[in-house]
């Protein structure tokens, strides 16, 4: 059996699922972005005057997803230091993947997760970046 859980801090989701689930000691986070709460516009994100992205900034994209990220562990009753494993999903590996790289190293500069980052084509909203995390925490009581 596994439990729902959504955030209120943390951008909503752009379908029909949670923030994460608890099953026993593990949280398994759903896709998260750098949405912000409540607003249309994505940090880092110009877009043309047909919708499409013609620039963005990683570094805004990634300081607001491990925010989302952060406020989904909140929520959950975890941490960041219970993050085990996180897959990063990068738009533009050549172009932002040294930015992305720096941060995290600042973000996780104590007992990482592990970590594997892949390149691809899309993501659902107009954004660089997303995060799919799993975290260990201590069974509810």
């Amino acid at each position: 059996m596994s439990e729902a859980i959504h955030s209120d801090r943390a951008a909503e989701p752009v379908g029909a699922y949670p923030h994460a689930r608890r099953a026993g000691n593990l949280l398994f986070l759903s896709g998260i972005g750098p949405r912000v709460k409540g607003q249309k516009a994505i940090p880092g994100v110009t877009l043309n005057a047909a919708g499409e992205v013609i620039d963005h900034d990683i570094e805004a994209q990634c300081h607001s997803v491990f925010a989302n990220v952060r406020a989904v562990l909140q929520a959950c009753g975890a941490d960041w230091q219970d993050l085990v494993d996180v897959t990063v999903y990068l738009t533009d590996m050549k172009r932002d993947f040294a930015t992305y790289n720096r941060l995290w190293a600042t973000y996780f500069a104590e007992n990482p997760p592990c970590r594997t980052t892949v390149e691809i084509s899309s993501l659902p909203t107009p954004i660089a970046i997303e995060l799919k995390c799993v975290a260990a925490v201590a069974q509810p009581a």
